[in-house]
């Protein structure tokens, strides 16, 4: 899976942004709030990955169990999903 559009992330006022950029910006318009840990994952669906290597990705890089991480991922791809912002 990965996201289904471009978008470039930046620091708005030290929050973390993500803007659909391109011809993408027509179909989202908006900005995505993101936390340290949201653009982490963000990041890593710009390219093809599966749910598994998020999860180990986020437990490589932020020492957090299995169970958490698990969830974690969970949510945040089950949010994208419900706004239409995956491909699988």
């Amino acid at each position: 899976m990965k996201l289904k559009y471009n978008f470039l992330i930046r620091e708005v006022a030290g929050n973390k942004v993500a803007v659909a950029v391109g011809k993408d910006h027509t179909a989202f318009c908006g900005m995505i709030n993101l936390n340290e840990t949201a653009a982490f994952l963000f990041e890593l669906l710009k390219t093809n990955i599966t749910e598994n290597d998020l999860v180990l990705r986020l437990m490589e890089n932020y020492e957090v169990d299995e169970k958490t991480a698990n969830a974690a991922v969970t949510a945040f791809v089950a949010q994208l999903r419900d706004n239409g912002m995956i491909e699988e």
